[in-house]
């Protein structure tokens, strides 16, 4: 079967949009939010008390997370309750990739480019 143009522009695309939620969760405060807005709705207080990140990471991460469509706030009072936009798919998505992270064992952590070692972490 022959792909024509617009199929390759649109796979092209689409992976792009992929790396792009993928990126959304490449960082590792970020992670940690997400992972805690999986339990239910939370201010930024809450978030800051519970991680150990200061107020302003902790916003800074939950403004670009609301960028991607990951999560979402409402107004209570003066403050923000953050949660997931879509916690079922969220949850799925972090089950997999702790599935494939228990596959793999040690070489994402060990990989060159993107491990523990590139990233300035411990060896």
């Amino acid at each position: 079967m022959a792909m024509s143009g617009q199929d390759v522009v649109d796979e092209t695309a689409a992976l792009s949009v992929a790396a792009c939620l993928f990126h959304g969760f490449s960082d590792a405060s970020r992670l940690a939010i997400v992972r805690h807005l999986a339990l239910g709705e939370h201010r930024v207080v809450e978030l800051t008390e519970h991680l150990g990140l200061a107020q302003s990471t902790v916003s800074k991460h939950l403004a670009c997370l609301r960028d991607c469509g990951l999560v979402e706030s409402r107004p209570q009072g003066r403050a923000s309750l953050f949660r997931l936009t879509h916690p079922e798919a969220t949850l799925e998505l972090l089950t997999a990739a702790e599935r494939l992270l228990g596959l793999t064992g040690d070489a994402v952590a060990l990989c060159p480019v993107y491990g523990t070692a590139a990233q300035g972490g411990d060896e």
